[in-house]
C-alpha cells in the first residue's frame, strides 16, 4: 500500500525510518521537539514531517549543537509542514558559525598543547594549560575568597568549609 505524506506514522514506523530508538523519540516529544497525535486508544501517531525534524535533531547532535538550540530553531519553524530548503540553509548557516568558533577554539587549545609539552613545566603556579586566567595567583596560596578567620574557626569546630 502506498503511503501518502498525510498518513500518519506510529512510533516504531518513525524509529525504524530514522534510526532514532523510541524512547529518543518520546524524550523528544516531552522536550516540544516534535509532536504526536493520539488514536481513541492512546497510541502515539506522528506526521511524516517528524522525521526531517528528527533529521535536524540527529544533524545537531553531531555537530554539538544542544537541544536547546534546537528547540529554538524549532520555534522559527511552521509546526504543520516539513523544513525545507531555506530553512535548512538559515539553520545550517548559524551552526556553521557555530562549529568555526569551536574549530578556532580547537586550535588554540592545541598551540598551547604544544607549547606546554615544549616547557614541559607542568607547574600549578605558571601553566596557562593547567592554570589558565588565575587573577588570584599574585595574593599568594590557598583560597583567597573566605572572610577573614573563617577557616580557623570551622577547623576548630570540625565543620567542613564547603558545607
Amino acid at each position: 500500500m502506498k503511503q501518502r505524506p498525510t498518513d500518519l506514522l506510529t512510533i516504531g514506523e518513525v524509529a525504524q525510518r530514522s534510526g532514532v530508538a523510541t524512547s529518543a523519540i518520546r524524550f523528544y516529544e516531552e522536550q516540544g521537539l516534535i509532536s504526536s497525535t493520539r488514536t481513541t486508544g492512546n497510541q502515539r501517531r506522528y506526521p511524516r514531517y517528524v522525521l526531517r525534524r528528527i533529521g535536524i535533531i540527529v544533524a545537531a547532535r553531531r555537530f554539538g549543537v544542544p537541544l536547546t538550540e534546537v528547540a529554538d530553531v524549532f520555534e522559527e519553524l511552521p509546526e504543520d509542514r516539513m523544513p525545507g530548503k531555506s530553512d535548512w540553509r538559515r539553520i545550517s548557516k548559524n551552526w556553521h558559525e557555530r562549529l568555526e568558533a569551536k574549530r578556532r577554539e580547537i586550535e588554540l587549545l592545541e598551540e598551547e598543547l604544544v607549547g606546554c609539552i615544549g616547557c614541559g613545566c607542568l607547574s600549578l603556579k605558571t601553566c596557562f594549560v593547567l592554570n589558565p586566567n588565575d587573577a588570584l595567583a599574585a595574593e599568594g596560596a590557598g583560597p583567597r575568597r573566605l572572610e577573614p578567620g573563617r577557616a580557623e574557626d570551622a577547623s576548630a569546630s570540625g565543620d567542613s568549609v564547603a558545607d
